[in-house]
């Protein structure tokens, strides 16, 4: 969760994100447009938590409802600007897990390209990108939120802020390895559920 946020809303901001995760890893082709709206309800919000900053907790609750608002109904309206904004992300964090195994980060140029690559596919290859976004995507969000619930500051402290997992996933910390290999496993088995059942044509 961000930073900023109030403790008394860390909670149930952890049970949105385990809930919609285990939604979207699992039931993401199928509810795409639900999807859609899940995740730029939580980045609109997330937005305006950073832009609102040391606020009342009451402003910056309202603050982060409408952007949570404002953030769905863009997504949900420009249907194919998720898709491609998915493919974009896929590719962003492909380059950043080639690049994480040299030991560097990747220059900004590399991650437009392939963020231009990866936006381009998705649009051709709309129904395997999907599925893997939202595989990944959601198998991530889902464990950050019930690590969030059952960890919470101990596990925050040690692995960096959860605000920065959901940004930068190869970024959690020396401690961390195993949750980067629990979201790949977790990931790889909403993949093949949604191929195998809850995604058939």
């Amino acid at each position: 969760m961000p930073k900023m946020m109030p403790e008394s809303l860390q909670a149930p901001a952890a049970i949105l994100l385990l809930a919609g995760g285990l939604m979207t890893c699992f039931f993401g082709h199928r509810l795409f447009r639900i999807v859609l709206g899940i995740y730029g309800f939580v980045f609109g919000a997330a937005l305006a938590n950073s832009v609102m900053g040391a606020a009342e907790p009451v402003a910056l609750m309202a603050a982060m409802v409408a952007g949570g608002l404002v953030g769905a109904a863009i997504l949900l309206v420009a249907y194919f600007v998720g898709v491609a904004l998915v493919g974009a992300a896929l590719a962003a964090l492909l380059v950043r897990v080639v690049w994480a195994q040299i030991g560097s980060d990747p220059q900004a140029l590399v991650v437009v390209a392939a963020s231009l690559f990866g936006a381009v596919m998705a649009l051709v290859l709309q129904r395997y990108v999907i599925i893997v976004g939202t595989a990944l995507g959601g198998a991530w969000s889902a464990l950050v939120g019930g690590l969030a619930l059952v960890g919470g500051t101990a596990i925050s402290a040690r692995s960096g802020r959860l605000a920065e997992w959901m940004l930068s996933p190869m970024r959690s910390g020396p401690d961390a390895n195993w949750v980067i290999a629990a979201w790949f496993v977790v990931g790889l088995l909403g993949i093949a559920i949604q191929f195998g059942i809850t995604a058939k044509k």
